[in-house]
């Protein structure tokens, strides 16, 4: 292995050690027992671990330090911090009794999630590797994913479960244990379906923004204010909104896609992908 391949497996082997972590020390409490600070400070460690997901990738294409161990590696640790440590962070801050049906059915819905993220990291690695040396192809995994994300699937999984609890809704709202387990059972499926699914969703890191750059500029000092606030204040809040605004808005691309036409050249690559391309897969 070359010594500048090193330094982003480091940082992969990083944020897996914070998954890790996160798994670990949740378990430790008792079932049900996990309150708000705990899951916050769960949520803030899993943050965390995305960004060094998103740096590991940013460090490997800048040094081109790609490789299949790389893509291997990282895909295992986004299984276990991205597909376990949320169904696992989920299941400890329920007050569930054992053999009881509302246990069985979180567990089911923790299940279904981690399952279908791990399939949704299998197919992606599959297309990468099929993807090499078509340029074609790989542009096209660049500019969006086919599936949900599993890092946008697990912050939409963590910011329902923060929500769920934050004082902001529990002091207008009470939220039964049983309402909380179906609520979130019926996210889970919903994250495990869109992540197996041949839906696109963009690429953040591909997005393009044409306007006048003064615009672009004010918007943008006008949005960081706005963030940074919710983001002191009202974390839990501006949380859920900020990981559910990605999925609404794959769909409402997906849907001016689907009202354009298929003849249209409008937002093409939002077209879902076809059954023929998933059989290729075995999926």
């Amino acid at each position: 292995m070359k010594r500048i391949s090193l330094i982003p497996n480091i940082i992969t082997a990083f944020g897996l050690a914070i998954g890790l972590f996160v798994i670990f020390k949740v378990n430790m409490i008792e079932p049900g027992a996990g309150n708000f600070e705990l899951v916050q400070k769960s949520v803030f460690l899993l943050l965390l671990v995305a960004l060094a997901d998103f740096v590991d990738g940013a460090v490997a294409r800048a040094f081109k330090a790609q490789s299949d161990f790389g893509l291997m590696f990282d895909s295992l640790a986004d299984a276990i911090s991205f597909g376990v440590a949320p169904s696992v962070l989920l299941l400890k801050t329920l007050s569930l009794q054992q053999g009881s049906y509302l246990s069985f059915v979180a567990a089911a819905g923790a299940m279904i999630f981690s399952l279908c993220g791990m399939l949704r990291l299998v197919r992606f690695n599959l297309k990468s590797i099929e993807a090499k040396g078509n340029l074609v192809e790989m542009s096209i995994q660049k500019k969006n994913f086919t599936g949900l994300p599993i890092p946008a699937a697990a912050a939409v999984a963590v910011a329902s479960n923060l929500f769920l609890l934050s004082p902001f809704l529990t002091n207008y709202f009470e939220i039964s244990n049983p309402l909380r387990v179906f609520v979130l059972t019926a996210v889970n499926i919903v994250l495990g379906y869109l992540m197996v699914s041949r839906w696109k969703f963009p690429s953040l890191k591909r997005l393009n923004f044409r306007m006048p750059s003064f615009h672009l500029a004010f918007l943008a000092v006008l949005f960081a204010v706005f963030f940074l606030y919710g983001i002191f204040y009202y974390f839990s809040i501006v949380f859920a909104i900020l990981s559910w605004s990605y999925i609404l808005i794959a769909f409402i691309l997906s849907l001016i896609r689907l009202i354009a036409g298929k003849k249209s050249k409008t937002l093409k690559d939002f077209d879902p992908d076809d059954e023929d391309d998933e059989d290729k897969l075995n999926f």
